[in-house]
This record gives C-alpha cells, sequence and structure tokens, in this order.
C-alpha cells in the first residue's frame, strides 16, 4: 500500500505537468487540478500510443515521460494550486485516498487480468504493438489504448499495475473541485476496479466526467469530442459518448473545426487495430483491407460464436442457441440462472424508464444521451449481450437522472456507507462465496494480508514449457490457462488447440525480428505431428503432480 502511495504522487504529479504544458500550447480545456492531470492522460495516452508503433514503451520512454512532467509541475509552481484547497476537503481527499490505495492493495480477481491485460502490456513493454499480433493469440488484438498508457508507467512509475488506483483518486479531486456530489457514491463501486489495469474504470470514468462537463456548460466541444473518442479507443462499448458528442455538435451549429482532433485520434484507433489485428475494429471482421496479416477466419467465426454462447452465459450451447425463436432468445437471455438474470432484467427496465424519463423531461441534452444509448444498446444487444459490455449504462443514467439531487453531506454519508461494505466484501471474500455463488469472480477474492501495508498483493507463477512448430519457438502456461507471467512469445492452450482444430498455426514473418510481427500458416504433415506431439505433452503435464 505504502509503495502505491509513492506511485500515486509520482504519477499525478508527473501528469499535471503534462496538463500544463497541452494548456501552455492549446489552451485550457479543463479546469482545475483534475482538469490538467485528465488533459496529461489524454496527450500522454496518445503520445505513447504513436511511440508504441516505432519503440518498446520502456524505461527509455518512460523516463523522458516522468522528466518533462516533473519539470513543469515545478517550473510553474503547481503544487501551489493543492495550497488553494480547504483543510476540509484536504481531509476528505486524504481518507478517500486511504481507502481506494488499501483496497487497491489486495490480489487481482478479474481473470481479464491474467489472460489479456498482463500480456498486453508485457508485449508493449518489451516490442511496442506488434503486427499481426492477434495471430498470435487473439486476444492480443486488443491492446486497448488504456493498456497502451499503462506500460508506459510499468518499468518504474507504477510496477504494481495499479495505475487504476490513481485514477480514482483523480476522480475524486474531480468530484470536490467541480461539486459533482452525485458520483461521489460511485467511487465505492469502482473499487473493484482498483487492483487490475482494467478498461472498464477509465471508460465509465471518462464518459461520466465528460456527461458532466456538458452539463455544466463547458463549450470547448472539439475537445470533449476527441477526449470521447479517446474514451472510445480505451473501451470501443462506449460508442455511445461520441456519437452524443457528434450529435451535440450538429445540434449546436456544425463547424467542421471541432470534428479535426477527434477525428485524428480515431484515425489513430483505426491504424493501430489494422495493424495489430487486420481489421478497424476488434474482433469484428467489418471492411476487409485485404491485409495479409488479418486473422484466420475460422478463427474469428468461432470466436463470433462463443461471444454468442457468452451471451447466455454459457449455459446454452451455440447449436441450442440456433434453434431459438426471437422470443426464445429474448426469455432465456432475461431469464439466465444466476446474477445475470437480475442484471439483465435490470439493463431492460432502466433503458424503457430513462426513454420515459427523456419523453417527459423534453431536454435537448437528455434526449441526445437516449438516443445515444439506445444506438448503443442495439449494437451490443446484436452482437453479444454480456452485461460487462453494457454496465457502463445503469452509471449514466443514473447519473443523468439524479443530477444535482444530492447535496455533499448526503453524498458523503452514503459513499461512506457504501465503502465500508465493500471493503468488508473485499477483506472477507467469503461472504461473496456465500451468499452470491453465481457470482463467479467473488471466487478469486482472497482474505487481506499484513504485507499489503507495504506493497500490493501480487502473483507470481512463472512456470512453463517451450515448445517449436515450423520456425516458431513459443512458451505455454504450465497446467494453468492464462499467461500473465510466461516469456514472451506465449501462446494460451485454448488457442493451441484451436489452431490443431483449424489446421494452422502462426509464424514469424521475419523470424530474427519478433517486432516484424506474425502471420498465420497451413501446416503441413511434419507440423502436424510437432503440434499434436506439443498438445499430447500439455494434457499429459496435468496429470502429472509436482
Amino acid at each position: 500500500m505504502l509503495l502505491i502511495v509513492c506511485s500515486s504522487i509520482f504519477l499525478i504529479t508527473t501528469l499535471m505537468g503534462w496538463g500544463k504544458l497541452m494548456e501552455n500550447i492549446f489552451g485550457k480545456s479543463l479546469n482545475g487540478i483534475s482538469g490538467k492531470i485528465l488533459t496529461g492522460i489524454f496527450s500522454v495516452g496518445l503520445i505513447f500510443t504513436v511511440a508504441s508503433f516505432f519503440i518498446p514503451l520502456n524505461l527509455y520512454i518512460e523516463i523522458p515521460t516522468i522528466f518533462i512532467g516533473l519539470f513543469y509541475f515545478f517550473k510553474d509552481k503547481l503544487y501551489l494550486e493543492y495550497l488553494q484547497l480547504s483543510k476540509k476537503i484536504s481531509v476528505i481527499l486524504g481518507i478517500l485516498a486511504t481507502v481506494i490505495l488499501f483496497s487497491a492493495s489486495f490480489y487481482p480477481f478479474i481473470l481479464d487480468h491474467f489472460g489479456y491485460y498482463v500480456p498486453t502490456i508485457k508485449w508493449l513493454t518489451e516490442y511496442g504493438l506488434v503486427k499481426g499480433i492477434s495471430n498470435l493469440d487473439l486476444i492480443l488484438g486488443q491492446m486497448s489504448v488504456w493498456h497502451i498508457f499503462q506500460a508506459g508507467f510499468s518499468n518504474f512509475s507504477d510496477p504494481f499495475l495499479r495505475l487504476n488506483a490513481v485514477l480514482l483518486i483523480i476522480y475524486g479531486i474531480y468530484i470536490f473541485e467541480n461539486k459533482s456530489w452525485i458520483q461521489l457514491i460511485f467511487i465505492p463501486v469502482f473499487l473493484i476496479f482498483s487492483q487490475s489495469p482494467s478498461p472498464d474504470l477509465p471508460a465509465i470514468l471518462f464518459s461520466l466526467i465528460i456527461l458532466n462537463e456538458i452539463l455544466s456548460g463547458n463549450k470547448n466541444l472539439a475537445f470533449l469530442f476527441a477526449f470521447s473518442v479517446f474514451t472510445f479507443a480505451i473501451k470501443p462499448t462506449v460508442i455511445w459518448l461520441p456519437i452524443f458528442i457528434l450529435l451535440s455538435i450538429f445540434v449546436s451549429g456544425f463547424q467542421y473545426n471541432k470534428l479535426i482532433l477527434g477525428s485524428l485520434v480515431f484515425l489513430l484507433f483505426i491504424v493501430k487495430n489494422i495493424w495489430i489485428f487486420g481489421y478497424p475494429v476488434f474482433p469484428l471482421k467489418v471492411f476487409d483491407l485485404g491485409i495479409s496479416w488479418k486473422p484466420n477466419h475460422e478463427l474469428l467465426k468461432a470466436s463470433s460464436e462463443f461471444a454468442i454462447v457468452k451471451t447466455f452465459d454459457e449455459q446454452y450451447s451455440y447449436a441450442e442457441i440456433l434453434k431459438f425463436s426471437w422470443f426464445d432468445y429474448i426469455k432465456n437471455w432475461l431469464f439466465l440462472n444466476g446474477i445475470k438474470s437480475v442484471i439483465n432484467i435490470s439493463f431492460v427496465i432502466s433503458l424503457i424508464g430513462f426513454n420515459i424519463f427523456s419523453i417527459i423531461k423534453r431536454n435537448k441534452i437528455t434526449s441526445l444521451i437516449c438516443i445515444s444509448i439506445l444506438i448503443k444498446s442495439l449494437l451490443i444487444l446484436s452482437f453479444s449481450a454480456q452485461y460487462r459490455f453494457f454496465i457502463d449504462v445503469f452509471f449514466v443514467i443514473f447519473f443523468i437522472v439524479f443530477f444535482n439531487s444530492l447535496n455533499k453531506k448526503n453524498a458523503l454519508f452514503i459513499s461512506s456507507g457504501l465503502a465500508l461494505i465493500f471493503i468488508g466484501l473485499f477483506s472477507s471474500p467469503k461472504i461473496v462465496q456465500q451468499f452470491i455463488p453465481s457470482f463467479k469472480l467473488g471466487r478469486n477474492l482472497t482474505p487481506f494480508e499484513k504485507t499489503q501495508l507495504l506493497k500490493p498483493s501480487d502473483y507470481e507463477y512463472n512456470q512453463y514449457n517451450s515448445f517449436k512448430i515450423g520456425g516458431l519457438k513459443f512458451n505455454v502456461s504450465k497446467k494453468y490457462t492464462f499467461s500473465f507471467d510466461t516469456p514472451t512469445p506465449a501462446i494460451s492452450e485454448s488457442y493451441v488447440l484451436d489452431y490443431q482444430k483449424l489446421g494452422i498455426f502462426p509464424q514469424h514473418i521475419d523470424k530474427n525480428n519478433l517486432k516484424k510481427g506474425f502471420i498465420w500458416k497451413k501446416l503441413n504433415p511434419e507440423e502436424k505431428k510437432e503440434l499434436d506431439k506439443t498438445i499430447e505433452f500439455i494434457k499429459k503435464s496435468y496429470l502429472q503432480t509436482d
């Protein structure tokens, strides 16, 4: 925990310095301490993304970034702005930061931390963006801009990958500076994202901040549109946000110059996806440009089918789902076994309720938000209606409906109560496991350990086997599904099995340079035998006792 405190101070001052630098060049877009930090996140995130095409995000890029940020922080005496905060607010922020950092010190429990977040950051720090890396392990074809941002600070400033905890502290500062008390009650819920670099947290937080800026009268739509596209690049499921800002620009009197910066950010997002995935938007097989390093068609088809199965929480097979009528499809999705049913039904009720609210309200901004969310909802429902793809909608609707409804005193009271509940759940995970058994993530929660007071808990496994198929030497985690600390190039065992079924396997574009990327190739008879032996070895390893 104490080490995260050091990281937080280091990162916040660095990002604030970068925000001031950007204000000096382009002018002020957001107000206050938090405004400078958020501007710093936006600018450094874009710089890291561009840089990652050419170089790894290692110490050689992190140290100059820190130096520039700290230079402007002290040169412009930005620390004086913290002294302008009242003593009462400073104490409350201190308590809030302590709660956040304590929660962040627990072991990561989100499964994507091990299968997606950490492997992605590992590749970015060692090689940067690698062309066609989705051919090696399809999940790596996402590479969120948030992970690029995290990777750039993971060598020295934040080796424990607790950037989300720092972001929650920044969010707390924003709430108090802007007196947006309704958002204060969200922080305890967001604590579940504090142990991992999940892109869900920045996507939701930035969405709420942008909405608050619009509702509070910020007229800088050019920056807000660019920031909304940046948020979309972090998590494309918040597609409603840039749609909303875009509609706002058209309604308020269209000026093409308001779209320039946002369009450049969007172009960077598209180029990044084409470079690593072969298509403009992961994991959709749309706008085929004939890129030579695009993933295998059958592999993408299998991924699409699995996404549909995940829609129903794997409670039905793909063959069973194909036989559903439209009525069965909706009914079975709404009434899944476990907590997912509650979430799905709540989502539908929330959408209906928000539509009614927007009609009664007859407010232009509310109507545009409603239209944008409906567009997003239709897209998600038609692709893969997993709750994690529409969880942001709950926060947005709640925020809009109860905007300016809570005063500071009540918000602090509710937030404190919720914080105690979530800290209790983190400290005593058996409560979650006993009373909500269908909540799968609860099974991965672990109790408090004293060592957390010094440094955050983290897993170390580092057991793997090495193999070679064709010209590719690769590693597979031993007796474990994910390759979170397996040396690169690593492939998840599930994809090794998929490659066997399809008769393909990834290969280097240039065997002497991993940075040149990967393509897939059909296996010849000799390579098929090598792959069969590899899979047999992997399966036998589960039968062995260490």
